[in-house]
C-alpha cells in the first residue's frame, strides 16, 4: 500500500507514528510505502541559520530522536550556546535553540549555501535518522507563513509578524489574517505530485488546517493534484468539542472566517478535495450529518492522541474509512 500524508509538525508526527504502527507487515506481507509531505511555511532564518521546524519534529520524532514531553526540539538536549549568546546579548530570546539541534541547521544551512535544494538537503538529513518513511517538503522554495495582528503603533494599526512570532513570542493574540509570503512563486518539490498521483490512500493528518496543511495546499498545483488523485483522500479533525487539541487553530480559523467546528473544517477543505472525515466520537458525534450532508462520508471516532495504542486506532480508522470509500467508488481495494 502507498499511502501520502500531508502534515505539520507535533499532532502530524504523533499521528505518524500511529499510522506507521497500523500499517506495520505481518508475517508475509510487504510493508506500506508512506510518504511524507511537510509543510515549510513555519521556515524562518535566525543567527544565520536556516531552521524547518515542521520538517525537523516529523524527523526527530520518527528518528527517536524527539523530546518526548515537548513534542518537539531533541531530547537530551544543552543549550550552551544559547547561554552564551545571551551573555553577549544576541536575541532573539524568545526562541531557543538547543545545541544538537543547531547542528541540524548548520548542516542544512551549509548545503542550502552550496546550492543543494531543500528537497535534497531533507533527504540527507534523514539519512542520519533511518526514517520509515519517504519526507519530502512541500516545496524547495522559500515559503513563509505571516499573521496579520492589531497593532495601534503601526500604519493602519495593523502589521504582519511571522508566524513563529505569533506562537512563540506573541502566544497567538487575536489573527486578522493570515499570508503565505512567496507561495504564488513556489512549485511543489521533487517527487510530491508524484507521491499524491501513486498513492493508494492519502492521508490528512489533524495538523492546522489553515498554517500547516493550508500552506501545503496553496502551494500551486497541489490542491488540484490531491483533488485529483485517484487515492481516496481522508482527513481527520484538529477540532474536538469546538476547540483545538493543540495549538492555536481557532485563532487562525477565525481569521479565514471558519467556523471552529469540526464539520466546519471539513466543509472548508471542501468535498472536491475530501472524501472522507473523522470527528470525535464523544464530543461531536452530532457533526456527522452534516458533514454527510456536504458531500464528505464521515465517521464518529476517538481522536484523542492519548497513547500509542490510541493514536494507532485513529489511523486504522482513517485507513479503514479510505476502504470503504475505494469499494464504493470501484477503486482499487485498499
Amino acid at each position: 500500500m502507498r499511502i501520502t500524508a500531508l502534515a505539520g509538525g507535533v499532532g502530524g508526527a504523533r499521528f505518524l507514528r500511529g499510522l506507521i504502527a497500523a500499517t506495520a507487515p505481518s508475517a508475509g506481507s510487504e510493508p506500506a510505502q508512506i510518504t511524507v509531505v511537510g509543510n515549510v511555511g513555519d521556515d524562518m532564518t535566525m543567527h544565520g541559520l536556516r531552521i524547518c521546524p515542521d520538517l525537523d519534529t516529523v524527523m526527530y520524532t520518527l528518528g527517536d530522536g524527539i523530546h518526548e514531553g515537548q513534542g518537539w526540539g531533541r531530547a537530551g538536549e544543552t543549550f550552551g550556546v544559547a547561554d552564551e549568546l545571551k551573555e553577549y546579548g544576541v536575541g532573539p530570546d524568545w526562541f531557543t535553540l538547543g545545541d544538537k539541534d543547531i547542528a541540524t541547521h548548520l548542516v542544512r544551512t551549509q548545503m542550502l549555501g552550496a546550492g543543494y535544494p531543500l528537497s535534497a538537503v531533507t533527504e540527507a538529513l534523514c539519512t542520519r535518522w533511518k526514517l520509515p518513511v519517504r519526507l519530502l517538503p512541500s516545496t524547495d522554495e522559500r515559503v513563509e507563513t505571516h499573521v496579520v495582528i492589531d497593532d495601534a503603533e503601526a500604519p493602519g494599526g495593523r502589521r504582519a509578524v511571522h508566524f513563529q512570532e505569533y506562537w512563540v513570542r506573541m502566544h497567538a493574540p487575536d489573527a486578522r489574517a493570515v499570508v503565505s509570503v512567496g507561495v504564488e512563486d513556489s512549485k511543489p518539490a521533487p517527487g510530491v505530485l508524484a507521491a499524491i498521483a501513486e498513492a493508494d490512500v492519502i492521508v490528512l493528518p489533524p495538523s492546522n488546517p489553515v498554517v500547516s496543511i493550508g500552506t501545503i495546499l496553496q502551494i500551486p498545483g497541489m490542491r488540484q493534484a490531491v483533488a485529483d488523485a485517484e487515492a481516496p483522500v481522508v482527513g481527520l479533525s484538529p477540532i474536538v468539542g469546538g476547540g483545538p487539541v493543540r495549538g492555536m487553530a481557532d485563532k487562525v480559523l477565525e481569521a479565514v472566517g471558519v467556523e471552529v467546528s469540526a464539520a466546519a473544517v471539513a466543509k472548508h477543505y471542501g468535498a472536491d478535495l475530501l472524501d472522507g472525515w473523522l470527528v470525535d466520537v464523544d464530543a461531536d458525534r452530532a457533526a456527522v450529518e452534516e458533514v454527510e450532508a456536504a458531500g464528505i462520508a464521515c465517521r464518529a471516532v476517538p481522536l484523542m492522541m492519548s497513547s500509542p495504542e490510541a493514536t494507532q486506532a485513529m489511523a486504522q480508522a482513517a485507513l479503514d474509512l479510505a476502504g470503504e470509500i475505494a469499494a464504493r467508488s470501484a477503486r482499487p481495494a485498499v
